[in-house]
């Protein structure tokens, strides 16, 4: 590894903690007694890379720090937020402005009821250092590797902060350095789809899963089987799964949807059903996908069980929440999804992966998913890129894309077969205004029936 691109990443950690901490102390220094306020920075020093063809079309390297403000006076909150240039002389005096501007916003709201007052959190500093390839040695290890394959993907590497103070004293730093590679290999038309990411980048491990996404692609040019819409065991890739599960950030584990009656899991939350005992799943912090502080910087525990043996532990609460409706809260985010989601894994190992399906769909990965039927836990999808119809545990060749509709009581109760003692950790990929945290460490899972439509 390149230790001069370890360095600048080190020093890119360094300039912006002292940064963020000199135009904090500017900001809280002027406020008023009858104001309280919190300061949240994102900020990201992350190459990208985009292949095509197994070559680089586009290549950035970016730098940018933006800092939101929220501040409360007299039952009162607005938020505003602005970029960073890095330079105090700049940003200290553009600082000024904006909390102007939320002096002047605050002045006309309305009381906000359901205020949570600004507190001392406690002070936390996690930082995940990591070992990552210099640009030139991305472009290397990535298109040699793949020589031969048409290649399309993108790579982004770096360092990824989040940083939090407030006028109580609090004071909470994260800062990890990794990089994904998420890329398609295709053949004409056809497509498999292979995800390569974490801290360090390790060729060996490269290679290795590049050569799985080569073995789906070669089963692609198989005959394609017609499957009729029906129901089938099903077997869910990791990836799959985890987009399957990615479906619980939307009200299956919020609170203040189940209070206000739009959460789909409303009968596991009222003890009126449960899932299959083979499913744990939890926020798993020491994964480092995500810092433990929220934006109000309440700290959540390392580890808090969130379904337990198919048995509901907990909701997740934010504070807000818990204000409203008298619950108590275990530092979710606002929107009470998680944010580093870790499902347990089972017995099934994988090279009897397809002998236990023995004949029906092995599934890849899953897209274009939604509640059908929130009430039900419902959930509609299709499958994507290298599916396949199997029968007595063979490989017999593609399916055309299916779209496929299953209740999670269903499909994650009696129905779930089996998980794999393996697991996936599959990141945010998400880069639309700036690169994301978060991401999931999910088994596959094997399913009895699971219903497919058109």
């Amino acid at each position: 590894m390149n230790t001069m691109n370890e360095s600048n990443d080190i020093d890119f950690m360094n300039r912006v903690r002292a940064h963020f901490n000199a135009v904090a102390d500017r900001v809280l220094g002027q406020l008023r007694e009858d104001e309280q306020a919190t300061l949240n920075l994102t900020a990201e020093d992350t190459l990208y890379l985009r292949f095509n063809g197994n070559r680089v079309r586009q290549n950035t390297d970016v730098q940018q720090q933006t800092l939101g403000l929220t501040l409360q006076a007299k039952g009162r909150t607005v938020e505003q937020s602005r970029n960073l240039c890095g330079r105090l002389d700049v940003d200290g005096p553009a600082m000024d402005t904006l909390l102007r501007a939320c002096r002047a916003e605050v002045a006309v709201l309305d009381l906000d009821p359901n205020q949570v007052a600004v507190v001392d959190n406690g002070s936390s500093d996690e930082e995940f250092r990591g070992a990552l390839l210099t640009p030139d040695q991305v472009v290397q290890a990535v298109v040699q590797a793949a020589q031969g394959s048409d290649l399309a993907g993108l790579y982004a590497g770096g360092v990824v902060v989040r940083a939090n103070r407030n006028s109580a004293g609090q004071s909470h730093w994260f800062a990890t350095e990794t990089f994904f590679l998420d890329y398609s290999l295709y053949d004409g038309p056809r497509a498999a789809k292979g995800c390569y990411a974490g801290a360090r980048w390790d060729d060996a491990q490269w290679r290795a899963n590049l050569q799985r996404t080569v073995a789906l692609l070669a089963l692609l040019q198989r005959p394609q089987v017609d499957v009729k819409p029906g129901q089938y065991r099903t077997y869910l890739a990791p990836r799959a799964f985890s987009d399957l599960m990615g479906i619980m950030g939307w009200n299956a584990l919020s609170a203040s949807a189940w209070k206000q009656g739009r959460c789909p899991f409303k009968r596991l939350a009222e003890q009126q059903a449960q899932l299959s005992p083979l499913l744990s799943l939890g926020e798993n912090f020491a994964l480092g996908l995500s810092p433990r502080f929220n934006a109000l910087g309440e700290v959540s525990a390392s580890h808090l069980p969130l379904i337990q043996d198919g048995v509901l532990s907990t909701l997740l609460v934010s504070s807000r929440s818990a204000k409203e409706y008298g619950l108590v809260a275990n530092a979710a985010a606002e929107g009470e999804g998680p944010r580093s989601l870790d499902v347990a894994p089972g017995a099934l190992a994988e090279r009897d992966i397809l002998k236990a399906l023995g004949t029906g769909l092995y599934l890849s990965n899953l897209h274009y998913l939604n509640w059908s039927d929130p009430v039900s836990a419902r959930v509609t999808g299709m499958t994507r890129y290298a599916c396949f119809w199997v029968d007595n545990g063979e490989i017999v060749g593609p399916i055309k894309d299916l779209r496929w509709d299953e209740s999670l009581f269903e499909a994650l109760g009696p129905k779930l077969l089996a998980l794999t003692d393996w697991c996936e950790v599959d990141p945010a990929v998400d880069t639309y205004s700036a690169r994301a945290l978060g991401g999931s460490r999910v088994p596959g899972a094997l399913i009895e029936g699971f219903s497919f439509t058109l």
